[in-house]
């Protein structure tokens, strides 16, 4: 899919440096890029990386956090 964006010229240039030295098209750069930035903002991935943290807990550890993620959670307001 083609498509035209406009960013900053400072911003522009850092990707150009960025992909010479990764060695990669601009497109691709910018394709690798959006993936991960969507990748960092879905809920799955979000549930995933926590649950990786819990899964490299020790009992007491994971205990802990549910103690203090529930103290948090009741003192929010939803």
């Amino acid at each position: 899919m083609k498509t035209a964006i406009s960013i900053p010229d400072d911003l522009f240039e850092d990707a150009e440096r960025l992909a010479r030295k990764l060695k990669k098209s601009r497109s691709r750069l910018y394709g690798d890029a959006v993936r991960e930035y969507v990748a960092r903002h879905s809920a799955d991935h979000v549930t995933g990386a926590l649950d990786e943290v819990l899964d490299g807990m020790t009992p007491g550890e994971a205990d802990f956090a549910t103690t203090a993620a529930r103290t948090i959670l009741e003192r929010s307001a939803w």
